[in-house]
């Protein structure tokens, strides 16, 4: 997880994402989500998570440097995947020093760098623009202006993963941005907006894909996906606990019989992170990059 230094409302992203909407006083925004991240990170910790924090640097201005998960994934057999980005401020948060001090800890094989994509206009936004069924090796992947589907192929073709596409649109009709703030994807449960993905032989590729890995679908609304319940993830405590991670506006959003059929897969754990939600556009799932490297 990246700690800000000059987190605010990024104007090169803002045309692309629906979610994002600006606060008027942008310091008052840094000094906000600080707390606000300091916290989270707290909360996770007091849940047995073990996270590694890296704090931004004042230069290059990365105003988005609290998403990691959109320029990296890490991967259990070692490789560490690089992504090209659409906002040209954005590419700067790729930093190698990050990648070398997880290597103290963590053991990588290979990098596999993707950015070349950005001198073509091709993008894809690491597990922003995939969710990822790691077990089962399937890459869901709404497509758009940062979402391209031959860079999504050039990643399967690295990695082994099986794509599974579709178009996806919120209740006005704007393209979805990033397939992770309409999906999550468990061990065993996946919570997705059906309603967003309105081609109905491509929401029952999806379904039939969930259905047959396994997986328990939570459906969400409009409502719930643009209060951020799509952008939740699973992650491990030390203790070996399975624990549902979303921000608290998320989890509010959530029906009892909905908060019930996720609890069955282990504990949801939610912090209040609104000011990096509104300004940002993006959530819980946006602000960890987990690390399934083995560890040293």
């Amino acid at each position: 997880m990246i700690r800000p230094v000059a987190f605010g409302f990024n104007a090169q992203t803002a045309e692309s994402n629906a979610f994002q909407n600006r606060d008027d006083d942008q310091q008052a925004v840094q000094q906000k989500a600080v707390q606000e991240f300091d916290a989270f990170v707290k909360v996770l910790r007091d849940n047995g998570v073990n996270v590694t924090v890296i704090s931004d640097t004042p230069e290059p201005h990365t105003p988005d440097s609290i998403f990691p998960n959109n320029w990296v994934s890490f991967h259990d057999n070692g490789d560490i995947l690089l992504y090209p980005m659409q906002a040209k401020n954005r590419r700067l948060e790729r930093r190698e020093d990050i990648i070398r001090h997880l290597e103290e800890s963590f053991k990588a094989n290979h990098v596999i760098d993707l950015s070349r994509f950005e001198t073509k206009n091709q993008f894809l936004e690491g597990t922003g623009s995939m969710v990822l069924d790691r077990e089962n090796k399937i890459a869901y992947a709404c497509l758009s202006p940062r979402t391209n589907a031959e860079v999504l192929k050039a990643f399967c073709d690295y990695t082994g993963y099986k794509a599974v596409t579709f178009d996806a649109f919120d209740q006005n009709g704007q393209a979805i941005y990033h397939t992770n703030v309409l999906m999550a994807i468990g061990s065993k449960f996946a919570v997705i907006c059906l309603d967003s993905i309105t081609n109905e032989q491509e929401k029952e590729a999806v379904i039939s894909s969930l259905k047959s890995t396994g997986k328990e679908i939570i459906d969400i609304t409009f409502d719930q996906m643009n209060h951020f319940a799509g952008n939740m993830l699973e992650v491990k405590g030390n203790n070996g606990d399975t624990l549902v991670v979303m921000s608290q506006a998320a989890y509010n959003s959530l029906t009892s019989e909905q908060k019930a059929a996720l609890e069955k897969y282990g504990k949801l754990v939610y912090a209040d992170i609104n000011t990096i939600e509104t300004n940002g556009g993006g959530s819980a799932r946006c602000m960890m990059a987990e690390v399934h490297l083995e560890v040293v």
